[in-house]
């Protein structure tokens, strides 16, 4: 079904992986359409609770794939709101977690696509960096969102202006990734992650997403108020009924994401 990435569902988790480990999973046309496609299928398929998303071979993503921009004279701006914006809002809209399994190098939209996951699990050897500024061209596909809220203005706008590649480790202090793990470890660090959200109450952590997203623009008076909202849609799900049940009967609660 797809040419330039993987998709595999198991476990109601669905693996997502940028599969053009020749050119360290740059975006081309066709990566970024897929991988549209592919988030969509995440988002309808009921099965999966969990998304992981990762690159195949060294790297996680470099970003735009250089050679194949200069096929022809590009609008950098349509190319956003057609090729990766789409990407960036279905992450950020997935009602189901996305985790970064963050194997390699990720640089420029690369960076912004991890940074757009949920949750980012780093491999040691792992870095990011912001590295637009190095051909003259600005932050995009949602870095200047993430970052200042991330690590604040000045940090981000030095990581910007400079290109700082940042290890796993700088990263971690940061509060730009979750954890950092050795090499052999990530995909059993992953896949644990995965599993944890894979079984959760979906629903509630759906609403959390967009709770914490609205929580980092809006004012105190807006967050309160669409948090009785959203208390009131989580306290209407069988997950719900499930966790006071468990809770009563002094057991684990078995949720079903509904």
């Amino acid at each position: 079904m797809f040419t330039t990435l993987l998709f595999h569902v198991q476990n109601n988790v669905a693996t997502i992986t940028l599969n053009r480990p020749d050119v360290y999973n740059a975006f081309n046309d066709t990566l970024s359409y897929e991988l549209q496609d592919a988030l969509k299928q995440a988002e309808k398929d009921a099965a999966v609770r969990a998304v992981v998303l990762t690159g195949a071979g060294k790297a996680f993503c470099s970003g735009q794939d250089l050679k194949a921009a200069q096929e022809g004279k590009r609008n950098l701006g349509d190319s956003l709101h057609k090729r990766y914006n789409p990407i960036i809002r279905a992450i950020r809209n997935m009602p189901k977690p996305v985790i970064c399994r963050l194997n390699g190098v990720a640089a420029g939209a690369g960076c912004s696509l991890a940074l757009a996951c949920d949750v980012i699990v780093a491999a040691e050897n792992a870095t990011l960096i912001e590295i637009f500024i190095n051909i003259a061209l600005v932050l995009d596909s949602g870095s200047s969102y993430f970052l200042p809220r991330t690590i604040g203005y000045h940090r981000a706008f030095e990581l910007a202006t400079k290109a700082t590649k940042l290890t796993a480790a700088d990263a971690l202090q940061m509060g730009l990734v979750n954890k950092v793990v050795k090499a052999e470890e990530l995909d059993a660090a992953v896949e644990a992650e995965a599993a944890f959200y894979a079984q959760a109450p979906t629903k509630a952590i759906a609403l959390m997403k967009k709770m914490l997203t609205k929580g980092m623009t809006e004012d105190l008076d807006t967050v309160l108020d669409y948090e009785a909202w959203c208390q009131e849609i989580a306290g209407n799900t069988e997950d719900n009924r499930e966790g006071i049940q468990a809770f009563l009967e002094k057991r684990k609660p078995a949720f079903s994401g509904k």
